[in-house]
Formats: C-alpha cells, sequence, structure tokens
C-alpha cells in the first residue's frame, strides 16, 4: 500500500477544545492565549482572553507547533521523549526556529485513536497552568 487514511482535526473540532480552553482560562483567573494547530503545525483557532500579554501569542503557538511536530507534551525533552539538559534546552529551539519548537510546558498533543491530529498551546500562567488549560481543552473534543 502507498498510502494511508489520516484523520484530521475540523474547524468544529477545533472550536470545541477552544470553547473548553477559554472556559477553563476564565476559571483560572489568569489572562492567556490558547493555540490550536494541524497535525502540520498550521493555525486552525486561537484566543488571547481579555488582558492577556501580547508575548503569549506567539508563545502559545509555538507550544501547540512543537507539540504538534514531536507528538509529544512540550517540556525539557527531546523528539525522543528524553529528558535535555540547559544546554540541549537552549541550543534545540535554536536550530529548529523558536516560533516553531519551545522546550517549556503548555503544548499537548492531540491524539485520536493513536494518531496525532494536531495540538493545543497555552501560554500566560505557569507551566502546569498552561498544560492544565490544555488537558481541558483536549478532553472536551471527545466529551459527548
Amino acid at each position: 500500500m502507498i498510502t494511508r487514511r489520516a484523520l484530521k482535526l475540523t474547524w468544529e473540532g477545533a472550536d470545541r477544545i477552544l470553547q473548553a480552553a477559554v472556559r477553563k482560562v476564565q476559571e483560572v483567573g489568569i489572562p492567556m492565549s490558547i493555540a490550536i494547530v494541524d497535525e502540520a503545525g498550521h493555525l486552525l483557532a486561537f484566543a488571547r482572553t481579555d488582558e492577556g500579554k501580547l508575548h503569549t501569542i506567539r508563545i502559545a503557538q509555538a507550544k501547540a507547533r512543537a507539540a504538534a511536530s514531536n507528538r509529544l507534551p512540550t517540556g525539557k525533552i527531546s523528539s525522543t521523549g528524553q529528558p535535555l539538559n540547559d544546554h540541549m534546552a537552549i541550543a534545540l529551539p535554536l536550530a529548529a526556529g523558536t516560533d516553531t519548537y519551545v522546550t517549556f510546558a503548555g503544548g499537548l498533543p492531540i491524539l485520536v485513536d493513536g494518531q496525532c491530529v494536531g495540538a493545543v498551546g497555552v501560554s500566560g500562567g505557569t507551566g502546569e497552568q498552561d498544560a492544565e488549560v490544555a488537558r481541558v481543552g483536549i478532553a472536551a473534543l471527545t466529551a459527548s
């Protein structure tokens, strides 16, 4: 076989994730930016909540792209999931491009039936707060 079927995240799916993530941001009470990308890292949906800082826009998008590219949560880990030392945690984003790759928490891949269909990146809170907002958004994708 020379081709394979691929699942794709729809606008409806991206919007469902975005709406749930925005509700979580409002619950947390910290202004944030939320980016949702497809499996190739192209932006599908975005929100910056009221008073969200401008720099969080690019960071949320970079977190989403990195999670989609690696098919892993963002953080101080390599594309194989192994921990990175401080030198590599700086060198890798510089080599890949800081708009494409980051090594801090807040980006999660969106996995459906074991296949990456995209990713969510969140910026504005602590790494754990960002990751929690992303988790809540992704959970809404499959909620009835």
